[in-house]
């Protein structure tokens, strides 16, 4: 059964795709429509989205309704809504390929080897360095979607938060395994 953090992470998942498809391809159907205007929809729709992101973890918390299937379909939903964001505005010319980049492999990365972590039955958590990652990603996309001042500066904070929380998941696991040895 589906819960309701679960719910709200799937709707993020939908949501992903509107933010992708308004930032993308609006301006395609709707050739009169200003470029004001589809940054404006694609932000509100991205803003529904990370609102998602916070309360389907604190209802998922406060009402212990954590689930394997939600451990699993939270941290997949933000992915698709970051990089939704990300690949758009590289594709927009709003973003640069080379800060894109690091951050899509870090997330490749970390995805891989949270199986491995898995597999060796190793729960690392997100600690605060990923929970400022998400914050400053987010609003990097913002920044970068509106075009406003700032945007690129941002995004570049962002990698430098992206790579430094990537480096902690694999300490809290070296930190983990090496526990488990003395034991």
């Amino acid at each position: 059964m589906i819960n309701l953090p679960n719910a709200l992470a799937i709707i993020r998942i939908f949501l992903s795709f509107l933010f992708f498809f308004l930032l993308v391809n609006l301006g395609e159907i709707c050739p009169n429509l200003h470029t004001s205007w589809i940054n404006y929809f694609a932000v509100v729709v991205f803003l529904l989205a990370s609102i998602t992101d916070f309360f389907d973890g604190y209802i998922a918390r406060s009402w212990n309704q954590i689930t394997k299937f939600g451990e699993i379909i939270d941290p997949l939903a933000d992915k698709m809504l970051t990089l939704a964001g990300f690949i758009g505005l590289m594709y927009l010319g709003r973003a640069n390929p080379w800060a894109i980049y690091l951050i899509l492999i870090r997330e490749f990365f970390i995805t891989g080897f949270r199986v491995i972590m898995a597999s060796d039955g190793v729960k690392v958590s997100a600690g605060m360095a990923g929970k400022v990652k998400t914050v400053f990603q987010m609003i990097a996309i913002i920044f970068l979607t509106m075009q406003w001042f700032g945007g690129a500066i941002l995004l570049w904070i962002s990698v430098f938060l992206t790579l430094y929380s990537g480096f902690l998941y694999i300490f809290g696991y070296v930190k983990e395994i090496k526990q488990r040895e003395k034991k």
